[in-house]
């Protein structure tokens, strides 16, 4: 593979988007080079998501230069196979790298691996409209981890998987995972899409996720809000 399909980033945006609870992502005006998300975050305000890095590396530099004029403060985010080619197309346009290191994967959600949480801990899932979130709890009720899942269609969308720093190293990342996928699959998805983050990636390929192209994040200036 050369590069990563423009319809493959499409289909994870759209389920970020409703994972986040956020507008739809919209066209940047260099029609077909990225997607656009209002964000409504302090220091990111605007995120905008490139779609064709390594089909056509100047598209990366129209989305800088307009991530660089931006009058909001604005990250730019772009999935590619060729991510040092991407750091200095960034760079030049005068953005700042803010990760260089995550991982776009996926996975074929009816073959995830099962793992249950250990005691003492306990899952509990809600869902709500195409969102699940599910928390593990240990005995005095405190939320170990919580991770969210967006159906999408065929597609589930994992993200903002966390687990408190006292309660790591014991499995609490599978079993998250293994609740998130099994919740997905009896919604009718197939495919899991997310972007890892560097410390996550060890366990989502542990579990069989695959890597399909890298994600480098920059931010333009820091524009102050107006108040």
């Amino acid at each position: 593979m050369t590069k990563i399909e423009p319809e493959l980033i499409r289909r994870w945006l759209n389920g970020w988007t409703v994972a986040r609870s956020l507008p739809e992502a919209e066209p940047v005006e260099s029609a077909g080079d990225g997607l656009l998300s209002k964000c409504d975050q302090p220091g990111r305000e605007v995120e905008v998501f490139a779609l064709r890095a390594d089909e056509e590396p100047e598209s990366v530099a129209r989305l800088a230069a307009a991530v660089a004029a931006a009058r909001q403060t604005t990250w730019l985010t772009v999935p590619t196979l060729h991510p040092g080619t991407v750091e200095a197309v960034v760079g030049t346009a005068g953005l700042e790298v803010l990760h260089r290191s995550e991982w776009f994967m996926t996975t074929d959600l009816t073959e995830h691996p099962q793992h249950a949480p250990a005691a003492p801990y306990e899952r509990e899932v809600r869902t709500e409209g195409p969102v699940t979130v599910v928390s593990l709890h240990d005995s005095s009720g405190e939320v170990a981890a919580r991770g969210t899942i967006a159906v999408v269609g065929p597609d589930a969308i994992a993200d903002r998987i966390e687990t408190a720093a006292a309660h790591r190293r014991r499995g609490l990342g599978r079993a998250m995972m293994s609740a998130l996928a099994e919740a997905a699959v009896a919604r009718g998805a197939r495919t899991g899409l997310l972007i890892a983050s560097e410390e996550g990636q060890r366990l989502y390929y542990s579990l069989g996720w695959r890597h399909e192209a890298d994600v480098l994040i920059a931010r333009g200036p820091v524009v102050p809000s107006r108040r």
